[in-house]
């Protein structure tokens, strides 16, 4: 390989030999002595120090930060509050719950069809736009639908909000860790 006939392999290696040099042979770090031998270990002792980095903020293709459903407590508790009714559809990034017609009875002339949008991830009373939709049919299958504003709507929201508060706290009691104060010899 001739590097006077490729210039780029040539200035590759050039670059290459100034960062070398520029180390005196010494990698930050690199005692095997200081260092745990075991990766696992290195990487926990790296983290409590600050060392490493990390990579974020390179999907800058304007899409929304989300959670996984799992970890958001809204999500759940609505989940768990409405688990009576068959849903119809349950859409987590677009932050939707809906439910299929339910009645109580089978032939019960009336159905509910209930609707939650997320309209935040935190747990307050305005984060959930409920709406209730009642449909009658009479006998000869002529249906109407209405939206009504009822007690419904208002204990469903409580009842969510209660379990979202609850889960919250599970796991803020689950993560939470105590600051441990160094002794004075390390």
């Amino acid at each position: 390989m001739n590097l006077k006939k490729n210039p780029i392999l040539l200035s590759f290696f050039v670059i290459i030999s100034l960062l070398l040099i520029g180390c005196n042979g010494k990698l930050p770090g690199g005692d095997a002595r200081k260092n745990p031998a075991d990766p696992k270990k290195r990487v926990a002792k790296n983290l409590e120090e600050g060392r490493g980095f990390r990579i974020t903020g390179l999907n800058k293709s304007g899409g929304g930060v989300f959670e996984f459903a799992s970890s958001n407590e809204l999500w759940r508790a609505s989940l768990d509050t409405i688990d009576f009714i068959p849903l119809a559809s349950a859409n987590y990034s677009g932050g939707i719950l809906i439910t299929d017609w339910y009645s109580e009875d089978n032939s019960s002339n009336e159905s509910i069809k209930i609707t939650i949008r997320f309209l935040t991830n935190e747990i307050r009373s305005d984060a959930l736009d409920i709406k209730i939709f009642y449909k009658s049919c009479n006998v000869s299958l002529n249906c109407s639908v209405v939206e009504k504003d009822s007690s419904l709507k208002n204990e469903l929201r409580k009842e969510i909000l209660k379990k979202a508060a609850i889960y919250k706290n599970q796991i803020d009691e689950k993560n939470y860790k105590e600051y441990e104060y160094p002794s004075i010899g390390d």
